[in-house]
């Protein structure tokens, strides 16, 4: 089964940082959000006590392309997998797919749930523990509702959808969260 470390709690406030969290299934080791933190380390220092190195991640998934959840790509090696709601990138190759229901290995799945954005994104992780969903339908597990989002329909909608999967949320902007202990928003 897959596993889920979140490698950075975000935050919104004065400051602004993104959740970046690390997905490991079968031979695949992916990054989500590598976005805005206080320093690089941030990121890298929890990964390298979780025995992975920079070279070593695969993939790249983006929730959406704000720069506070997508500035930090880069420290990954050139070849690594960057996927979004209509793509993969690799080097200079751009293959176009839409990102609903990819699998990017048998426990680890795309979903598109636009709201925030139109463009929006969760990554679905089976585990031994249950269904942990990584998404930005929730800020935070204090913020209801999503004080930037261009459809709010959209946002209730698959937030629905979501807490139907998970036991685990890991929102865009802090600590994960029990699915049951969701902040409910009805525009």
């Amino acid at each position: 089964m897959a596993q889920v470390d979140v490698l950075f709690a975000g935050y919104v406030g004065d400051r602004v940082a993104g959740t970046v969290s690390l997905v490991r299934s079968g031979d695949r080791v992916m990054v989500v959000d590598p976005g805005m933190v206080p320093g690089r380390s941030a990121i890298l220092d929890p990964l390298r006590e979780l025995g992975v190195e920079p070279a070593q991640v695969t993939d790249v998934v983006l929730s959406h392309h704000h720069p506070d959840h997508t500035v930090n790509i880069a420290l990954f090696p050139e070849d690594v997998r960057i996927h979004d709601h209509w793509a993969v990138y690799q080097r200079d190759v751009w293959s176009a797919r839409a990102a609903e229901g990819v699998e990017l290995t048998a426990d680890v799945r795309l979903l598109e749930t636009p709201g925030h954005t139109p463009q929006d994104i969760s990554t679905v992780v089976d585990t031994g523990e249950g269904t942990v969903v990584l998404t930005h339908l929730w800020w935070s597990g204090d913020i209801a509702p999503d004080p930037k989002a261009v459809d709010g329909d959209a946002v209730r909608r698959n937030r629905e959808r979501v807490l139907e999967l998970a036991t685990l949320i890991v929102p865009g902007h802090g600590p994960a969260f029990a699915a049951t202990e969701a902040p409910v928003w009805t525009p």
